[in-house]
């Protein structure tokens, strides 16, 4: 059911759902506010109030010991490509000798490359293997392949460590989600919102994507399926920034836990487009000193080494404190997370290996690299 003004300029709209406990919301200019269809009851491991000290932290470590418990399985079926793509390294290291030094670690240079490892990681590896092997260090093919992926194990946790959620300690927590078209960014707002939600906290999403036609009826269908309750602007032309400032104001007022903003996706050298999001991150700090805590980029993977300038211009623009690259399962390019922390110095914090809801996974550097070098 749609309550509206009586007043059809002042474009007000709230969608309410007479099945759901809540009272109705008080209406907003431009925006509309939509609880979940249904409430469920909670499955999560505890519940969370506004009060709630530490909420946060145990937030994070919650997600990352749910990661832990079945990362092995989704990342080594997620990566399977890459892996299937490293599967030559076994076979060049099989039967190594000496002699053939020179020769096989040609051929592992070439199949880093093909993995998208980039050529100056890559060459770092190698010389480095080269010098261990004369030195008489390593000494089989085995130490050298544990070698190759503690050299990689050390480039990921060395420059990009920081894998959980920063989201500090006053509520709500605001998440802006940001990239290009096609990146897979409303997809992994949903999921998201949908680990979140498991783990008991509150959660709020923000449809701040108003360029695209259909992008607020998906995060609205993603809000329905996940139950998490959803502001979306109702008047053509609405500024993203209003919208998110409207939700995160919304979420304060209700003791939200973490606001979700999804946002326009927008080619990185389209500078008009990127300046928006300057607007976008000044409004929601407004009404919530700090926020947002965090904003994550969302990266094709199949792109590969071609998501490094995404990530530059994204990062120089607002300052990204975290990536989520999708679309690993279907590329055989999964060296490119490599190349991404060492190149910018941003961790990976999740990572998309499949089409199903929990196929959103955080990033855990030691299961990645043993998940492409198995």
């Amino acid at each position: 059911m749609i309550l509206a003004s009586s007043s059809p300029s002042a474009h007000l709209s709230l969608l309410f759902n007479p099945l759901s406990s809540c009272q109705p919301l008080k209406p907003l200019l431009g925006i509309s506010v939509s609880p979940p269809a249904l409430r469920r009851a909670s499955t999560s491991r505890f519940r969370c109030c506004a009060g709630q000290t530490g909420f946060f932290t145990r937030l994070g470590r919650l997600i990352k010991e749910k990661a832990k418990s079945d990362v092995e399985k989704i990342f080594s079926g997620g990566f399977s490509k890459t892996r299937d793509n490293l599967a030559v390294i076994d076979e060049l290291l099989l039967y190594w000798n000496l002699a053939d030094t020179d020769r096989i670690l040609d051929d592992l240079e070439e199949a880093l490359l093909v993995a998208d490892f980039g050529p100056r990681i890559t060459i770092r590896i190698v010389e480095s293997l080269r010098e261990d092997i004369l030195a008489g260090k390593l000494k089989s093919g085995r130490e050298i392949k544990d070698a190759l992926k503690s050299s990689v194990l050390e480039i990921l946790t060395s420059k990009g460590s920081k894998t959980e959620l920063k989201l500090g300690f006053r509520k709500p927590a605001v998440i802006m989600i940001v990239g290009v078209n096609g990146g897979g960014k409303t997809t992994s707002l949903g999921k998201l919102a949908h680990r979140l939600k498991n783990e008991g906290a509150k959660v709020l999403l923000a449809a701040g994507d108003t360029f695209r036609a259909a992008a607020s009826d998906q995060l609205e269908i993603w809000a329905e399926r996940t139950g998490c309750e959803i502001v979306v602007a109702r008047r053509e032309n609405a500024k993203a920034s209003s919208v998110l400032s409207q939700a995160v104001k919304r979420g304060k007022d209700e003791g939200m836990d973490i606001v979700l903003c999804d946002t326009s996706g927008r080619l990185h050298t389209n500078y008009s487009l990127m300046e928006e999001l300057i607007a976008c991150k000044k409004a929601v700090s407004k009404v919530v000193p700090g926020a947002p805590n965090e904003i994550l980029q969302v990266l094709d993977g199949t792109t590969g080494l071609n998501m490094l300038p995404q990530a530059r211009e994204f990062n120089d623009v607002v300052g990204i404190t975290g990536l989520i690259l999708t679309k690993l399962d279907g590329s055989a390019r999964g060296g490119c997370v490599v190349s991404v922390v060492d190149e910018l110095g941003i961790p990976v914090k999740f990572v998309g290996v499949g089409e199903g809801i929990e196929d959103l996974q955080p990033f855990d550097a030691e299961a990645f690299v043993n998940a492409i070098f198995s």
